[in-house]
C-alpha cells in the first residue's frame, strides 16, 4: 500500500506539472485501494460534482459486491451454498455474464467462483497474516471444480448447479467500475479524464492537446518501472504480488490463486495488459491480467494470444521483463 500511495502521488505530480491547463483531482479509498480521479478542462465546481458522482457509484458497487461482508454478493453466495435461488439485479447479472465469457476464454484460469479458496488462504479480510491451509481442504475445493459456468440466470433469478461456487469479484469489479465511470463521463460530454483504481486505469479523451501520460508501478520499488501514453478509451490493468500477500518461511504467497492447484500462483511479480477501446475495456483489463499471471513465464504469451491481448508485459520472480512486440512499442522504461 505504501508503494501504491507513493505511486499515486508521483502520477498526480506529473499530471499537475505537465501543463497549466485546468486539472481537477480527487482521491478516495474504495475497493480496498486508492482511487484517483483526474478531470481536465472543467471548472472546479463542475469537476467536483462529476467526481463526487463517480465516487458514490464506486462505493455503491463496493457495497454490492463485497465478498465477505454483508452484501448482495455474500447473500448470493449463501443461497448457492444452500442450493437455492435468488433474484439479482440486471447490473449484477450482466457482470456475471461478461465475467463468465472471460473465464471461458481463459480456460478457467480467470475464475471468480473460487472465493472458497481465496478465503481459505486468508485473503478475504483486511489484514493478511501467514496461514497454512490443509492440503485436504485445498484439494476438496479444487475437486469440487466451482466455476462461473455453474451459474444459471433465468428471468433475473440466479441458481448454481454447484454448491461450492463462492463468488469473489475482486479481480473484476475495479475494471467494471472503470467502464461505469467512463460511460458516465462520456454522457456528461467531459473532454478529458483519467480514472485510476489502484493501478487499473482508463482514459477518457485527452489531457488538452496531449494524451494522458501514466506510469506502471514497479513491483519492488516505490516508483514507476515504465510510462506510456494512454489514448482515449484505452484501459490498462496490472496484477501483482506486491499488494495482497503474506510471507511464510521466506516465501511470498499472493492473493492470485491458481484454480488448478488451489495454491497462490508463483514465479511472477506482475503482469500488465493494455486493452483497446470497447464498452468492457476496463473489465477486460482487470480480468485478463490474471490468467497471464497464473500461466507464468512459460505460457503467458500463449494465453495472451488466446485472449486476444496484443499488448502485455510480464515481470518474473527475478525481475526480468518480457514484452509482447506491440507493448514494446508503447512503453518508455525509467532509467
Amino acid at each position: 500500500m505504501r508503494h501504491r500511495c507513493l505511486w499515486l502521488v508521483w502520477i498526480a505530480f506529473f499530471l499537475v506539472n505537465c501543463g497549466r491547463e485546468p486539472l481537477y483531482q480527487s482521491q478516495s479509498y474504495v475497493f480496498g485501494t486508492l482511487v484517483d480521479i483526474s478531470i481536465y478542462g472543467e471548472s472546479d465546481a463542475r469537476a467536483a460534482e462529476l467526481a463526487g458522482h463517480i465516487q458514490q457509484e464506486f462505493q455503491r458497487l463496493h457495497n454490492q459486491l463485497h465478498a465477505w461482508q454483508p452484501s448482495d454478493l455474500s447473500k448470493l453466495n449463501a443461497v448457492f451454498a444452500a442450493g437455492q435461488s435468488l433474484p439479482i439485479s440486471q447490473e449484477l447479472a450482466q457482470m456475471l455474464i461478461e465475467a463468465t465469457r472471460i473465464s471461458v476464454a481463459s480456460d478457467g484460469l480467470f475464475n471468480p467462483a473460487i472465493g472458497g479458496l481465496i478465503g481459505l488462504w486468508g485473503f478475504q479480510r483486511d489484514d493478511f497474516t501467514a496461514v497454512s491451509p490443509s492440503t485436504n481442504d485445498i484439494q476438496a475445493l479444487v475437486n469440487a471444480k466451482p466455476s462461473l459456468s455453474n451459474i444459471v440466470i433465468e428471468n433475473g433469478v440466479a441458481t448454481s448447479k454447484n454448491k461450492a461456487v463462492k463468488l469473489d469479484l475482486g479481480g473484476y469489479a475495479k475494471g467494471a467500475a472503470l467502464d461505469l465511470a467512463s460511460s458516465y463521463l462520456r454522457e456528461q460530454k467531459v473532454k478529458g479524464a483519467l480514472i485510476n483504481i489502484g493501478g487499473n486505469i482508463i482514459a477518457v479523451g485527452q489531457h488538452g492537446e496531449r494524451l494522458w501520460h501514466v506510469g506502471i508501478q514497479h513491483p519492488r520499488k516505490p516508483q514507476a518501472i515504465a510510462t506510456l501514453d494512454l489514448p482515449d478509451g484505452w484501459a490498462i490493468g496490472t496484477s501483482g504480488d506486491y499488494q495482497r500477500f503474506f510471507m511464510r518461511d521466506g516465501k511470498r504467497f499472493c492473493h492470485i490463486i491458481d484454480p488448478r492447484s488451489g495454491e497462490p500462483a508463483q514465479g511472477v511479480q506482475a503482469v500488465t495488459v493494455l486493452i483497446p477501446p470497447s464498452p468492457n475495456a476496463g473489465a477486460w483489463s482487470d480480468a485478463a491480467s490474471k490468467p497471464l499471471f497464473i500461466s507464468g513465464r512459460a505460457h503467458w504469451k500463449e494465453m495472451a494470444t488466446k485472449l486476444g491481448v496484443a499488448n502485455a508485459m510480464l515481470i518474473d520472480a527475478q525481475g526480468h521483463v518480457e514484452l509482447t512486440p506491440a507493448m514494446q512499442q508503447k512503453l518508455h522504461f525509467e532509467k
